[in-house]
C-alpha cells in the first residue's frame, strides 16, 4: 500500500515537471521571458520625462521696418514681460558724429512710461519717404552681443546707426522724410522726422549699419 501511494507521487511530480520544461521552452530559450513590444512613439523615457517634440514654431523676417526690431527664430528677449513696448517710448535721432567717411547718427529711445522696462537687441528702422515707402535696403546688424538695457522712467538707451557719406562713397541717394524706428520684440514703429539730408538707397555702398542697444543718449 505505502509503496503504491510511493510511485504515484512520483508520477505526479514527474509530471509536473515536464510541464514546466514546457512552459520555460515556451518563455525563450534562456529561461528569461522576454518583454513585452511597445508602439513606436508612445512610451516615455526611462528617466519618466517625455521628450518634447520639434514645436515648429519658425520665425519668417520680413523686410520692413517692423521686421527688423523682430528677433528671429528665436531669440526671444531675456526680460520676458518687462520688456519697453512702443506706447511706453518715444524716439529721436541725435547728433550726426561723423568719422572717415562714415555718417554716424544714435537713435534713442526714452522710457516715457512710469514703471521700470527693458530694452535688449537692436531697434528695427527704415528710412521712408512722404508716403511711407521705403528707401533702401534692410540694416545689417553687427556682430556685437546685445546687452539688456534698464530704463528707468524718463531714461534713455541709444543704437548707433552709420552708413558711408555718399559723396565719398558714391552710392544712389534719396531724401528721406522720416526714419521709422522699431523697439525690439515690437511692432509698431515710432517715426522721427529725418533733418540729416540725403542717404544711400542704392548701389554697393548703400548698405546702413546697426549697433545693439547701450544705456544713454550717445551724446
Amino acid at each position: 500500500m505505502t509503496n503504491r501511494s510511493l510511485g504515484v507521487r512520483r508520477a505526479a511530480l514527474l509530471a509536473s515537471s515536464v510541464a514546466m520544461l514546457g512552459l520555460l521552452a515556451g518563455c525563450g530559450g534562456d529561461g528569461t521571458a522576454s518583454a513585452p513590444p511597445t508602439e513606436s512613439g508612445t512610451a516615455a523615457s526611462a528617466t519618466g520625462t517625455a521628450t518634447p517634440s520639434d514645436s515648429g514654431t519658425g520665425s519668417g523676417v520680413p523686410t520692413d521696418a517692423v521686421s527688423n526690431s523682430l528677433t528671429p527664430s528665436a531669440s526671444p528677449s531675456p526680460a520676458g514681460g518687462t520688456r519697453c513696448h512702443t506706447s511706453e517710448l518715444s524716439a529721436s535721432v541725435g547728433r550726426n558724429d561723423p568719422g572717415a567717411g562714415q555718417e554716424n547718427f544714435p537713435v534713442v529711445l526714452t522710457n516715457e512710461s512710469s514703471r521700470t522696462c527693458t530694452l535688449h537687441g537692436y531697434p528695427g528702422t527704415a528710412f521712408v519717404d512722404a508716403s511711407g515707402k521705403q528707401l533702401g535696403p534692410d540694416p545689417e546688424r553687427s556682430a556685437t552681443e546685445p546687452e539688456t538695457v534698464k530704463l528707468a522712467p524718463g531714461q534713455s538707451a541709444w543704437a548707433g546707426l552709420s552708413f558711408a557719406n555718399p559723396e565719398v562713397s558714391g552710392a544712389g541717394t534719396a531724401t528721406p522724410a522720416a526714419l521709422l524706428v522699431t523697439p525690439p520684440d515690437e511692432e509698431d514703429p515710432l517715426k522721427v522726422t529725418w533733418k540729416a539730408g540725403k542717404v544711400p538707397v542704392s548701389g554697393n555702398e548703400s548698405s546702413v549699419r546697426l549697433i545693439p542697444f547701450s544705456p544713454g543718449t550717445g551724446a
